[in-house]
């Protein structure tokens, strides 16, 4: 009974949408990374997108206007890494909060003697933990181009990954998938890139586990062969975990 009234909400939802399939082929078209998709997944994914806005709210921080082009091209590279999973990977939050460009963000840590530090660092994008994902729109209209960065895909991955509590790079995974496998090939992977660079790969991935599994998601959806080259373990258990084959 559930499951036939969520699909009877949904498809209510679709049907009284205040975008056509035309405005969502508009909006993917300024996306290169989605050309790849045939006609059937962009049609599920301008659904995903779809219901995502249904379920989100986008709004603007310190006067930046969230246009339609603005939620349309975040709700699609948003939903981008969950076109095979399901909406319910979003579940258990509801804002997304954008900038016009990079903001401060206040952070406090404590050091191995105790101490609490606090101070402010510009980003281009968070994810809290049950909380908003936060984006700078200056940063976020240039995602999607094919060059290895997508700070939407970044976030949003991190969202995935905090399915299961704070991100550490261990997302929930599908029953077909062998955790042991992803964790033994993820952590001697960070254990090398923290040591050699490679080409393709921003650097900021070697910061902790969980910004080397945002940074490495967004190269497996704009540059895949660039993660094939690098870490080609890593490719073939993200294909499992996405359910896509980018390349």
């Amino acid at each position: 009974m559930f499951d036939i009234i969520k699909e009877w909400r949904e498809q209510r939802i679709l049907d009284n949408s205040d975008y056509t399939h035309e405005d969502w082929q508009q909006a993917a078209a300024r996306i290169a990374i989605l050309d790849r998709l045939g006609d059937d997944e962009l049609s599920h994914l301008f659904d995903l997108a779809t219901l995502f806005l249904a379920e989100k709210s986008i709004t603007g921080a310190q006067g930046f206007e969230v246009t339609d082009a603005v939620k349309q091209s975040i709700a699609l590279q948003a939903c981008l890494p969950i076109l095979n999973l399901s909406l319910e990977w979003y579940e258990g939050w509801s804002s997304v909060i954008i900038y016009r460009g990079s903001y401060k963000s206040q952070q406090t840590s404590m050091d191995e003697y105790g101490i609490v530090h606090e101070g402010s660092q510009h980003r281009s994008g968070e994810a809290w933990l049950r909380g908003p994902v936060i984006l700078s729109w200056q940063d976020a209209q240039h995602s999607g181009e094919r060059d290895g960065h997508n700070v939407v895909i970044h976030e949003f991955v991190h969202k995935l990954d905090m399915m299961n509590g704070r991100a550490n790079g261990f997302p929930p995974m599908h029953p077909d998938m062998d955790a042991a496998r992803w964790t033994e090939i993820m952590a001697r992977d960070f254990e090398d890139f923290q040591t050699h660079r490679k080409s393709g790969l921003d650097r900021y991935g070697a910061t902790n586990p969980a910004e080397f599994f945002a940074v490495l998601s967004e190269v497996f959806f704009e540059t895949p062969q660039k993660l094939v080259d690098a870490y080609p373990d890593i490719y073939d258990i993200m294909v499992k975990f996405f359910r896509q084959t980018p390349l």
